[in-house]
C-alpha cells in the first residue's frame, strides 16, 4: 500500500509544484475519515491539488464557491415539484460526491454552515423526509482567505471542531516558483493517471487501524491536549493568560488518527513521537481559543502549541 500512497502522491504533483504539507493532510484525511480547513491566500493551488487527486484516485469531485446568498439547497439538494407527473422529486446538490473543495467556506450564512455540519458529521444528507448516506470515502477540503474580511462570516467553534487538520499553505519558494512558470510557459504539466481507486482507499483505512501505538505516546498525545487547558499544571509557563479555551476531546480522537495516518504514509508499523509532532500543529491551530491578550501581544494558535511542544517530556 505505500507504493499505491507514493503513485497518488506523483501523479498529484504533476500539476502540483511545493505544497508537500497540503498533499499530506489531504491523504491523512482521506485515509483516516476527517476533513481539511484550508487557509492561504487566492493562487496557491488549493483547487488543483483536491482536483489532481480525485482524479488519481478516480473519485468524483465537485466545487461550490460560497457566498454570501448561498443556500443550504445549494449545497445538498432540495425537492422539485414535477409537474408532468404530479409528483415531488429530489434533486441533489454537489454534496453528493466524493472530494467536496468547500471554497470560501466563511463567506456563507449560519444556515448554510449548520447544513454543512450533517454532511461532515453524520455522512448523510436529509431532504425533506428522505435520509441518504453518502459514499465512501468522503472528504470536505475547506478553504478560507486570510486577506480579505469584508463579507465574511466566522465559523462557528462547533464546526472548526469538525474539521481534522488546518493547514495553512504559503507561498512557494522563489526556486518552485521559476518552476511553477516555466511548466505554464512550456506547457509542461503531466496528465493525470487515475493509480488507486475507492476500495484502495477503504483498504488503507483498515491498514491504519493497524499501526500500533504504545501506551505511553497515548498518554503523550493526551497530556499534550490537555496542557492546552491546564497549561501550568503540565510545566507549560507564561501561556495561561492567553488562552481563553483549550482544545476539545475531538482533538485527542484527531491527533491519535492524524498521528497512524502519517505513520502509515511514511511506511512505517508504529507512531513516534515525530509524526505527533508534525501533525500536532494541523490539529490544534484552529481549536485552541485566545484571549484579547493573545491578540495584543501578537501572540498565535500556532505559538501556544510550540511552547507546549517544547515543554512536554517526550515518552
Amino acid at each position: 500500500m505505500k507504493q499505491k500512497i507514493d503513485a497518488i502522491k506523483e501523479e498529484v504533483k504533476k500539476v502540483m509544484v511545493g505544497q508537500e504539507n497540503l498533499i499530506d493532510a489531504m491523504l491523512i484525511g482521506l485515509i483516516s475519515d476527517g476533513h481539511i480547513l484550508v487557509e492561504g491566500v487566492p493562487g496557491l493551488a488549493k483547487t488543483t491539488a483536491i482536483n489532481a487527486l480525485a482524479k488519481a484516485l478516480g473519485l468524483d469531485f465537485k466545487r461550490v464557491q460560497f457566498t454570501p446568498d448561498l443556500l443550504p439547497s445549494d449545497i445538498v439538494g432540495t425537492e422539485m415539484y414535477d409537474q408532468k407527473e404530479g409528483t415531488f422529486k429530489v434533486k441533489r446538490g454537489p454534496a453528493f460526491t466524493n472530494l467536496l473543495l468547500a471554497d470560501e467556506i466563511n463567506r456563507a450564512p449560519a444556515k448554510v454552515q449548520s447544513a454543512l455540519l450533517e454532511v461532515m458529521q453524520e455522512k448523510q444528507i436529509t431532504i425533506a423526509e428522505d435520509t441518504f448516506k453518502l459514499e465512501a470515502p468522503f472528504l470536505v477540503l475547506a478553504t478560507q482567505n486570510p486577506v480579505e474580511q469584508e463579507g465574511a462570516y466566522q465559523l462557528p467553534e462547533a464546526q472548526l471542531d469538525r474539521f481534522m487538520l488546518k493547514v495553512n499553505v504559503d507561498y512557494n519558494s522563489f526556486d518552485e516558483e521559476i518552476e511553477i512558470v516555466n511548466r505554464v510557459a512550456n506547457r509542461n504539466f503531466g496528465v493525470i493517471e487515475k493509480v488507486a481507486d475507492a476500495s484502495d482507499i477503504i483498504a488503507m483505512r483498515d491498514a491504519v487501524e493497524a499501526v500500533h501505538v504504545d501506551d505511553a505516546v497515548t498518554a503523550y498525545i493526551v497530556k499534550l491536549i490537555y496542557a492546552t487547558r491546564e497549561p501550568e499544571k503540565y510545566g507549560v509557563s507564561g501561556v495561561a493568560e492567553y488562552l481563553e479555551y483549550g482544545a476539545s476531546p475531538r482533538a485527542s480522537i484527531n491527533l491519535y488518527k492524524a498521528a497512524k495516518a502519517i505513520a502509515y504514509i511514511r511506511g512505517n508499523d508504529f507512531v513516534t513521537p515525530l509524526d505527533i509532532a508534525d501533525v500536532l500543529h494541523g490539529v490544534l491551530r484552529h481549536r485552541i481559543i485566545l484571549n484579547y491578550k493573545a491578540e495584543a501581544a501578537n501572540i498565535t494558535a500556532d505559538d501556544i502549541v510550540t511552547k507546549i511542544l517544547q515543554a512536554i517530556k517526550l515518552p
